[in-house]
């Protein structure tokens, strides 16, 4: 077993005190050049490795770390993400995290700009983002190397900003997987709906829009004539308002049997089945809230894909702790599993693997 080297043998050997050897390892002012230099090579020579995580509680100091997400409603993939950053601040309560969400309103570049400025007068020990377009996520990240503050990047990965990290799903990877899941009961159909959330035809995040790539790719190489129907809702809309353009989809496609959307709102047409009564109508989608499994379970959704939104949020606050406190290598690139749903394996469901 190898012999605990205590602070006290390291001080003897050097000749100096035990406060210059504790203000060393914590990397402390007022330590004289030749004393650090008798702590440091006594500390090569004894091959010491510090305790990083008692050196961190040594240093009793405040970490700052903000995370920036879009405005949302609730029972949305974004509240798992911060429930998981929360139980990441209370797992490192010893060390004084303190985790703050700041939102900003999507496709407003004034609310995202905002929001970055707040960022940068706080200056945090590090920052969660989700992107917004990689312009205006370009000028916060900017700022955020010249002060040397670490980001992590969620949701959507962008790696000429030069994170710390990411965490997310490999979006494209997902988006072909959704299509080959649903293939497998839906071969036999001339048409399907997508259903997208937009504002103003745009999609809410560049990860959707690269599921989107995924999913026709795949459906484009293997079955080209299946005829893939857009239907956008507007983001934010009311029930009435989605009842009454679902209504007149399906009015008008009365022989589609199968929907996919890529997005947490899956239930907004599932929902809508339930209330109407539609049983010949399957809907696939993403994301292991609330309102998506009570779907599940009553049948008017299939299949539903897993991300693992908690263990994200859990991961991108553990990994700046990490990189921060206890000054460690981080890896860049972990991508989230690619987990299928149905309501035959729903109650077996993690959504930690922590």
């Amino acid at each position: 077993m190898t012999q605990k080297i205590r602070i006290k043998d390291i001080a003897e050997r050097a000749g100096v005190s035990v406060g210059t050897v504790d203000r060393v390892l914590h990397n402390r002012p007022n330590v004289s050049k030749p004393a650090r230099e008798k702590v440091e090579k006594v500390l090569q020579e004894m091959d010491y490795k510090p305790n990083a995580y008692a050196s961190a509680l040594a240093y009793n100091r405040t970490y700052s770390f903000l995370m920036l997400l879009p405005k949302h409603e609730s029972e949305a993939y974004w509240d798992e993400i911060e429930e998981g950053a929360a139980k990441a601040m209370e797992a490192r309560r010893d060390f004084h995290v303190e985790v703050e969400t700041l939102y900003y309103q999507r496709f407003e570049d004034k609310s995202f700009q905002e929001q970055c400025k707040q960022i940068i007068d706080q200056k945090p020990d590090g920052v969660v983002i989700v992107p917004a377009d990689l312009v205006l996520t370009r000028q916060l990240t900017d700022q955020l190397h010249e002060l040397d503050i670490p980001f992590i990047l969620l949701d959507s990965y962008m790696p000429d900003l030069r994170p710390l990290s990411f965490f997310g799903q490999d979006s494209f990877a997902s988006g072909y997987f959704a299509a080959k899941a649903l293939m497998m009961i839906a071969s036999d159909e001339e048409e399907i709906m997508l259903m997208k959330q937009t504002n103003d035809g745009r999609v809410t995040s560049k990860q959707q829009a690269n599921r989107e790539v995924g999913f026709r790719h795949y459906m484009t190489d293997h079955f080209p004539n299946i005829k893939i129907l857009d239907l956008e809702l507007p983001v934010g809309g009311t029930r009435k308002q989605y009842s009454v353009l679902l209504e007149k989809f399906f009015r008008e496609h009365p022989h589609l049997h199968h929907c996919i959307t890529l997005n947490s709102k899956a239930h907004i047409v599932g929902e809508f089945l339930l209330r109407t009564n539609r049983r010949d109508i399957q809907i696939m989608g993403y994301d292991m809230v609330q309102k998506n499994a009570n779907c599940l379970r009553e049948g008017s959704i299939s299949f539903l894909i897993a991300q693992h939104a908690y263990q994200q949020g859990y991961s991108c606050i553990d990994t700046l702790f990490q990189a921060v406190v206890l000054k460690k290598e981080v890896s860049l690139v972990n991508y989230m599993p690619i987990e299928l749903l149905m309501k035959e394996n729903i109650d077996f469901y993690r959504r930690t693997q922590l």
